[in-house]
């Protein structure tokens, strides 16, 4: 957020009293639709490529997790195959000769497996704990997307005004501008103080222009994140003034009360956890390779056989009288495999310790986040309070001055110099409201509630 409140004061115009800027319209850019910032969210929540991605994931997930329940059925695989030979044999007078014989043959398998070791359930828990981690994930990317969107929305608020404030103050300085002409044609003013405020007026038009510039360049920003294909025609809404003041009056909870409820809800503590399960059943999926398995099988065959020399029953007839049927069960007792499931068990378990560590780094992570952003809110709120103060004395100074000058007490240079204070205790006072705005914004998205304001 340091982006949206590094724009320094340049000379002495910046912004004009807040209530005044509530009221101006941005008739450059006038458009039709105004969008929300919970407009603005959903939008790039449903557009977002990198949040596709992350669907794709989830459904990348689904099919594991369906072909893991799969391996629970028997399998069924035919055959057919045919064989030509060809060298002596024993004829039909029992004398050796050359004879070519040709086989023919067709087949039916099934196997199920009766027992693994239970790899098979702990392979369907694994994945179905993968896909609720990878839906976690999902809404990650969702948060930090908004949160981006929400960053960006602010950004333009704040050049928003700063521009509403340029295009006003070129007005003010415009009109001192012809009353100082006035008073230089009537012999009240000299040459210098007019020469001195018509460089003042071209430097308000340069901060106009730098500022309608920050702003289209805030709203491309805005564009680019919601996927749109044209900044054009793209406006926001602004906060009332009664909602920013209602923002100074609000109780901040304490970072550990924030991060109590943040731990329920935040998706990034969830996917780590489940991913910690996970891994509980990757070590167990490992160790069914220690335990015999079970399976049960079954077929159908027949076949087809004929050889020179020889009278063959025909093909229908040989294929009935050859048919046959099979069922076995098949035990296998693993005794050495070079300790390779050895090493498979230790592995999966060095995999839960780093698991592990990474719940521990995320859960640090999300409360040192939550301790900026609180006192992030406790310095906004404390900053809008004391700007709000600066402000009514700042002015109290500058309409003083204003009668000085006025009545020929003051000069200028001391008038703009006043009026520069004045306008600075005002742009501090914006930029407190809308870091309040956001702070407070981000404080209840930690506890778990849309990003809105």
């Amino acid at each position: 957020m340091k982006s949206i409140y590094s724009m320094k004061v340049q000379g002495w115009v910046k912004v004009l009293p807040f209530y005044l800027l509530t009221f101006l319209p941005l008739t450059s850019w006038a458009q039709t639709k105004q969008w929300s910032l919970r407009e603005c969210c959903d939008y790039a929540v449903e557009h977002n490529i990198s949040i596709k991605q992350q669907a794709n994931q989830c459904r990348q997930q689904e099919l594991q997790l369906s072909t893991a329940k799969n391996s629970r059925l028997p399998d069924l695989s035919g055959s057919v195959g045919q064989n030509f030979s060809f060298g002596r044999g024993l004829t039909a007078e029992n004398t050796y000769s050359n004879t070519n014989t040709s086989n023919t043959s067709f087949g039916l398998s099934t196997s199920v497996p009766l027992f693994t070791g239970f790899r098979i359930p702990n392979e369907i828990k694994l994945n179905q704990l993968n896909l609720e981690a990878a839906t976690a994930d999902l809404e990650k990317a969702k948060n930090d997307i908004c949160v981006r969107v929400a960053e960006a929305y602010v950004q333009i608020l704040y050049n928003m005004e700063i521009a509403d404030v340029a295009r006003r103050q070129i007005e003010i300085d415009s009109a001192q501008v012809r009353r100082l002409e006035a008073f230089v044609d009537n012999g009240k003013a000299a040459e210098a103080e007019l020469s001195q405020q018509k460089a003042t007026l071209a430097n308000s038009r340069l901060t106009a222009t730098q500022a309608e510039n920050n702003y289209r360049l805030s709203i491309l920003t805005m564009t680019q994140l919601l996927e749109l294909p044209t900044p054009e025609g793209f406006t926001i809404q602004r906060p009332t003034q009664e909602e920013l003041d209602a923002l100074s009056q609000i109780g901040i909870l304490g970072p550990d009360q924030i991060y109590a409820e943040a731990l329920g809800v935040k998706p990034e503590i969830l996917s780590q956890q489940l991913k910690l399960k996970g891994s509980e059943h990757s070590i167990k999926i490992a160790q069914a390779a220690n335990y015999p398995t079970l399976s049960l099988g079954g077929g159908l065959g027949t076949n087809y056989y004929t050889t020179s020399g020889f009278t063959s029953d025909p093909f229908g007839t040989q294929l009935k009288n050859n048919f046959s049927q099979y069922v076995s069960l098949n035990l296998n007792i693993p005794i050495f495999n070079r300790f390779q499931t050895r090493n498979n068990i230790r592995s999966a378990r060095i995999d839960l310790e780093n698991q592990q560590l990474q719940l521990d780094n995320t859960k640090k992570t999300l409360y040192k986040e939550i301790q900026q952003v609180y006192y992030n809110a406790l310095n906004a709120q404390e900053k809008e309070k004391s700007s709000a103060d600066a402000v009514q004395s700042s002015k109290d100074a500058f309409q003083l001055m204003q009668a000085k000058y006025e009545n020929g007490k003051a000069t200028i240079t001391e008038f703009n110099e006043s009026k520069n204070n004045y306008l600075k205790s005002e742009s501090d006072l914006v930029q407190a409201r809308y870091e309040n705005l956001y702070q407070h914004a981000l404080i209840e998205f930690y506890r778990g509630k849309e990003l809105n304001f």
